[in-house]
């Protein structure tokens, strides 16, 4: 197998639940070592017990985030624990965290704590609001963010309540964010021999990801509302419609994608209408325009209109979960794997989107709580078997 590209980069990682270890895992992926470090006093990364699928201080949720990563206890409160993890550090490339936003300084992971002890350490720090601003020592979660960021009062039925999207968008978009600033870091850090702090929020990745919406928003009279049937804003058509057995998504961004469709669907009649000559005409008139499409869309099935469409309309079925995971598409692209775990058994998880060579193919499963603490200990930093020994009793590690 060729080499993975990020064979011989160890991070060190202080990260739990979601997000954090989401963006990790991809590095994790692409051949980085990465050292989970937990807190033994709590029983490690809380989402080892994340109901509904548990095992022995494990879970499907932890293993969905974890796979491929080493798990080290060490108690950072305990001063020599803070030794240990220094010792570390000195033969590290990066530290992340996500940790609350005061929480990094309080426990020496910023880059000012750590640059004494390796000058080259590159530290990045996700939140859920930074180390700046009146909400730093908050705590925040993807449905929090979704709330403060505006995400739910675009999103739904315009007369039902505003709602979430169904996955933790901010939450991986925020771990992806903080994985291309520390990959950033660390390029620069190998050219300059010096590294440094990035800082990464999940409340500035949700309002970047506003985008147009806000420029919008600051430079015209324009508001932001939910459209029926998960409308866009501004281009018609483009949006879900209902067939005979279900839905179909349609998304005429260019002209030619609106001539073709109604040629198509057997309403050539509606290209020489006035009302629906341009995208501002079709907007302005997308309440007479779209009961027409709605009930053309109602003659055939899904399937039917996929047959027809696909191709030459930008279109989509709207699947369940498990039908995207069956889609051939995503077959076709490597995008599910199987991991050996010793009490789950196979199981099957989905692929880092990321296509290159050296691919970790085979990636072990998420460690067991503390599994690596002696091997790493050892082999790492040449512990002796009484060192070892002698900090576990004082419990700076587990």
């Amino acid at each position: 197998m060729s080499r993975a590209p990020l064979s011989g980069v160890r991070i060190l990682t202080v990260s739990q639940f979601g997000a954090g270890p989401f963006g990790t895992q991809v590095l994790a992926d692409l051949g980085a070592e990465i050292i989970k470090i937990e807190d033994p006093n709590v029983g490690g990364d809380v989402s080892r017990y994340v109901p509904p699928y548990l095992a022995e201080q494990d879970s499907l949720y932890f293993q969905s985030f974890n796979r491929g990563k080493k798990s080290v206890t060490i108690n950072l409160r305990h001063p020599n624990g803070q030794s240990v993890f220094h010792d570390l550090v000195r033969v590290s490339d990066a530290v992340f965290n996500n940790l609350r936003g005061d929480q990094p300084g309080k426990l020496g992971l910023t880059y000012e704590s750590l640059r004494d002890v390796n000058s080259r350490i590159v530290c990045c720090s996700l939140s859920a609001f930074g180390s700046t601003g009146p909400r730093a020592s908050e705590p925040g979660y993807d449905y929090l963010i979704q709330g403060y960021a505006g995400y739910m009062a675009v999103t739904g039925e315009p007369d039902g309540p505003p709602g979430k999207c169904g996955v933790s968008i901010i939450d991986f978009a925020g771990g992806y964010a903080a994985m291309l600033g520390l990959m950033v870091a660390l390029f620069d850090a190998q050219r300059t021999g010096v590294g440094r702090e990035v800082e990464v929020s999940l409340m500035d990745t949700a309002v970047s990801m506003l985008s147009y919406f806000a420029t919008w928003t600051l430079n015209r009279d324009w508001t932001a509302a939910r459209t029926r049937d998960s409308g866009h804003q501004t281009l018609v058509p483009a949006q879900n419609f209902p067939t005979r057995d279900g839905w179909i998504v349609i998304f005429c961004a260019k002209e030619k994608f609106w001539t073709r469709l109604v040629e198509l669907m057997g309403l050539p009649e509606l290209t020489e209408d006035p009302r629906f000559g341009s995208f501002p005409d079709r907007l302005r008139h997308k309440d007479a325009l779209i009961p027409i499409l709605k009930t053309r869309f109602q003659t055939r099935t899904t399937p039917e209109w996929l047959t027809l469409l696909r191709g030459q309309v930008p279109c989509a079925p709207v699947n369940s979960v498990s039908e995207a995971l069956r889609d051939e598409q995503v077959l076709a692209r490597d995008m599910i794997v199987d991991v050996e775990h010793p009490l789950f058994g196979t199981i099957r998880e989905v692929a880092t989107p990321i296509k290159t060579e050296g691919v970790v193919r085979r990636p072990a499963p998420a460690p067991q709580l503390g599994e690596h603490t002696d091997a790493i200990l050892r082999e790492v930093l040449s512990y002796g078997d009484r060192t070892i020994e002698a900090l576990r009793s004082k419990g700076a590690i587990g």
